[in-house]
């Protein structure tokens, strides 16, 4: 098996790095340290830590987003919202809360000074609310939603719930925040 590359150990480290200190707690050497490899191998293989923020950011959801649960056709549309946020959950519960969502974190730290950073939040905000609008729209087709209300204004209050409730169970260490999303979300909302 062959060795990662500098740049891979950069990029994969910095994931984990960024995502437990946020990108203003820690620094470009606490990133190469974590990585094990020499600071200044870094200006090799990113132009600066805002580059390096996106690429972690894009890793991070590959990683840990599992959008294509919401377009599982052999689960029923609101089954496979409800699936999303639950693996979603599972994630943050299983790093203890002591993690929120990488998108929250970055767009609290980073959306007002780094603009490339705040063009990469917003079309992946864009095309997360996208996926989830879909599917509530399915499910409004197949009668679980009511049809009267806005798929779209739907979809974008979700996500935004979820943003908040990940910012909150930092706060709490607890769960609370997530099962009140999902008490809302599911059972009073789109019940």
């Amino acid at each position: 098996m062959a060795r990662p590359s500098l740049r891979e150990k950069l990029a994969s480290s910095a994931v984990d790095t960024l995502h437990t200190h946020g990108f203003k707690g820690c620094s470009i050497q606490d990133i190469t340290d974590a990585a094990g490899v020499p600071k200044g191998s870094f200006f090799n293989h990113f132009e600066n830590k805002e580059d390096l923020a996106i690429d972690a950011l894009r890793r991070y959801l590959d990683e840990n987003a599992r959008s294509d649960m919401l377009f599982d056709q052999s689960v029923s549309p609101l089954t496979r919202l409800k699936n999303h946020f639950g693996y979603l959950s599972e994630r943050l519960i299983t790093l203890g809360f002591t993690r929120g969502c990488m998108l929250g974190l970055f767009a609290a730290e980073m959306s007002t000074d780094y603009p490339r950073m705040r063009e990469e939040l917003r079309s992946i905000f864009e095309t997360w609310c996208g996926a989830v609008e879909s599917c509530l729209r399915e499910a409004q087709a197949v009668g679980e939603v009511d049809p009267r209300h806005d798929a779209g204004e739907m979809a974008r209050f979700l996500v935004n719930a979820w943003e908040g409730a990940t910012i909150r169970l930092k706060i709490t260490q607890a769960r609370e925040p997530i099962d009140d999303f999902f008490n809302i979300a599911f059972k009073a909302l789109l019940k």
